[in-house]
C-alpha cells in the first residue's frame, strides 16, 4: 500500500508539535507556549487531529487495535501532562508524551506503507 495525502496531512500536523516543541526546549518558551501546560495541549488538539486524519478510511485491522491502544496511552500521557503541568515532573511527562506522539507516527506510517507483518497478513 502506498503512503497517501492523508499521511502528508498528518505528519505536517505532528511537526507542527515538534516545531515549538524544540523552540520550547532551546528558549523555555514559544508564541502560544509559555509552559509544559500549554505546550502538551498543543500536543493533545494537534496529535488527536493527526490520528483522526491517519485513522480516516483506514480498515479496523489486527494493526488497528494495537494503533488505538498506543494512540490511547499518548493521549493519556498528554491528559497528564496538562493536569500535572505545575508539578516538577511536568517537563519529564511532556517530554515522554512527545515521544509517544512520535511513536503513534511512526506506527501509523509503518502501517499505512504495508511494512507491518500483521498489516499484511491481515489483507493476504
Amino acid at each position: 500500500m502506498k503512503l497517501r495525502l492523508r499521511d502528508l496531512l498528518a505528519t505536517l500536523l505532528v511537526v507542527a508539535i515538534a516545531v515549538p516543541y524544540i523552540g520550547y526546549l532551546i528558549n523555555g518558551e514559544m508564541p502560544f507556549v509559555q509552559d509544559p501546560r500549554g505546550m502538551a495541549a498543543i500536543g493533545l488538539v494537534l496529535g488527536a487531529a493527526a490520528y483522526l486524519i491517519f485513522r480516516s478510511g483506514n480498515a479496523h485491522d489486527r494493526v488497528g487495535l494495537w494503533e488505538n491502544v498506543v494512540a490511547l496511552v499518548a493521549m493519556a500521557l498528554g491528559i497528564l501532562a496538562v493536569v500535572l503541568a505545575e508539578t516538577a515532573f511536568a517537563e519529564v511527562l511532556l517530554a515522554v508524551f512527545m515521544g509517544s506522539i512520535a511513536v503513534v507516527l511512526v506506527l501509523e506510517l509503518t502501517d499505512h506503507a504495508g511494512l507491518l507483518p500483521a498489516h499484511q497478513a491481515s489483507h493476504a
